[in-house]
């Protein structure tokens, strides 16, 4: 299914949330960025990633690279909830990913569940097609520290709520979006 098709056949109206989730390099963010720019521009993408190390600068150097004109960027690597209330209506917007947000959240120690709390009660009230990429990070072994137990938990944990709020939830498998609600 080419990018034009799967936005067609998903197209989120205005006040809609389409949540994407998938494995590393499942083509997450590529098939988000083909169902936002299926909406006229201007189209802002809200980053949540933070450039800690030579290989992450390259990762979101390559994510900026696919977006040409129309897209408006917004950094929100802590305040995500912030940034979705400054978003302008009937706008289209793209949020990659919340698990990234979910780690900076924890390496700063803050209140997880409430932060937690607050996405979810930000993203229950889209004034505009949104859609939001997440890892789904719960389908592999369970990791042998208590830090990676933590993050995974709380990983499927938010991506509970977000699936329960959202219109529609894709899984992306091998570049392949399978509906899943």
């Amino acid at each position: 299914m080419t990018g034009a098709t799967a936005a067609s056949g998903n197209r989120a109206s205005d006040g809609k949330l389409t949540f994407i989730l998938g494995g590393a390099r499942s083509g997450k963010s590529t098939h988000a960025e083909a169902l936002t720019t299926a909406h006229p521009s201007p189209w802002t993408y809200i980053a949540t990633a933070q450039a800690y190390d030579d290989e992450m600068r390259e990762r979101i150097a390559l994510h900026r690279s696919r977006r040409g004109e129309g897209w408006v960027t917004v950094d929100a690597p802590l305040d995500l909830v912030g940034a979705i209330e400054a978003l302008p209506t009937h706008q289209p917007v793209l949020i990659d990913c919340l698990t990234l947000w979910l780690t900076n959240h924890m390496l700063a120690e803050h209140d997880v569940q409430a932060e937690c709390r607050g996405l979810k009660d930000a993203l229950s009230r889209p004034r505009g097609p949104w859609f939001v990429v997440s890892n789904e990070v719960g389908l592999g072994i369970v990791p042998d520290n208590a830090l990676a137990r933590r993050f995974r938990d709380a990983a499927g944990r938010l991506n509970q709520q977000v699936a329960a709020a959202a219109d529609s939830v894709l899984m992306m498998v091998a570049g392949l979006p399978l509906k899943v609600k």
